[in-house]
């Protein structure tokens, strides 16, 4: 299987003297950008109530002393977690999350992990309180999310990584370091521009990989890579490791960040770790322009910025030997600091953040799959 890859990216005007196949583009402005991303953010907040939320503004959450219950109906996967407290971590007051089933009466909402009630777990039979809100959480792509056809018309909100969702959180994101939300995320990673002497990183390219299949995109991608360039290889298709990946990928100058499945929005850890290890990530997902809601255009390679899977090893190889283009994939990264979502209180207290701002609306998700699957 060949790439067949697009004409439109920020490297084409880097790069156009050493390949001349590419046609450049116009320069992308990164003062603009930040601001574009605070924009993006205002926006947001500013959608109907029952759209997706602001990831960091408090200012449209109307003072309301009383509790918010929040009833999980199964942990995710079968793996328990303990509940940590929204407000000491979020600054969300009044929220009570609970895994006991003897509290569905007197839920505010209900979250419902799709993979669970896909695989075995009931839905509540009991008849559905007044005002109950029940969420369909899912952070699995289309291509790992059978059934969706089943359940249209029964779920109130959405909680995704899809932009469009009713509360949307995605696997992570940038924070501008001029913006000052006021929330005290713990889990924040500050970036920092490599200096000159840190630039070349001893190793050349790794790849993490537990879920491996001869028909995934990436493993065709790979095998054709790795004719061209050494990739070292973790998980169980290769090295044998264990530990924290981004301490692994520290060493290393570019980390494939090739997810499983390629679709809107689905952009996970993959590509936070390379970030937070301050490797270049070259990925393999949605479109450039999708990665490009959530990063500067210089802050990743993406595969269909070139022709060919040899050209863009040869682009990697003419980066170790030019330090100013490398740096120019680098330099943006004095500005902003990264937050991931903590699986899963952070995303229980979004919701109970969302269902007390939308209480007394029950409205209802149609189209689940089509919406999903787009």
């Amino acid at each position: 299987m060949g790439f067949s890859i697009h004409h439109c990216s920020w490297v084409r005007y880097r790069v156009r003297r050493t390949f001349p196949c590419f046609h450049p583009r116009q320069r992308y402005i990164f003062p603009s950008l930040a601001v574009l991303c605070v924009m993006g953010f205002v926006a947001m907040s500013l959608l109907d109530m029952e759209g997706p939320i602001d990831l960091n503004s408090r200012s449209q959450i109307p003072e309301d002393n009383s509790v918010v219950t929040i009833l999980l109906w199964s942990h995710p996967f079968g793996r328990y977690s303990k509940f940590g407290d929204c407000l000491e971590h979020y600054q969300i007051r009044g929220c009570r999350i609970t895994a006991d089933r003897r509290a569905y009466g007197e839920a505010d909402a209900v979250i419902v992990h799709h993979r669970d009630i896909i695989t075995g777990t009931a839905l509540p039979q009991e008849l559905r309180p007044a005002a109950q809100k029940w969420i369909w959480m899912n952070y699995e792509s289309p291509t790992h999310s059978p059934g969706l056809e089943l359940f249209e018309g029964i779920f109130n909100l959405t909680l995704t990584y899809r932009r469009g969702s009713d509360i949307f959180l995605p696997y992570g994101f940038l924070i501008p370091n001029t913006l000052r939300s006021g929330i005290p995320y713990n889990s924040d990673q500050y970036l920092r521009t490599p200096a000159p002497h840190e630039l070349i990183r001893p190793r050349l390219l790794a790849w993490v990989v537990s879920n491996w299949s001869e028909s995934h995109a990436r493993v065709v991608f790979y095998k054709q890579l790795q004719r061209f360039l050494r990739v070292d290889v973790y998980g169980r298709a290769g090295q044998a490791f264990f530990g924290d990946v981004v301490d692994l990928v520290r060493d290393y100058q570019f980390y494939l960040a090739l997810e499983n499945s390629q679709h809107t929005d689905y952009i996970t850890e993959k590509l936070w770790s390379s970030i937070e290890a301050g490797a270049i990530p070259v990925v393999l997902g949605p479109s450039r322009e999708n990665y490009e809601r959530l990063l500067p255009p210089e802050a990743f390679i993406h595969v269909d910025d070139f022709a060919t899977v040899r050209e863009l090893a040869q682009y990697l190889l003419m980066l170790r030997r030019r330090p100013d283009l490398l740096m120019s994939h680098l330099s943006w990264r004095g500005g902003y600091r990264t937050h991931r979502p903590t699986f899963w209180t952070e995303h229980y207290c979004k919701a109970c953040e969302v269902v007390r701002r939308t209480r007394g609306r029950t409205n209802v998700v149609k189209d689940l799959a089509h919406w999903f699957k787009s």
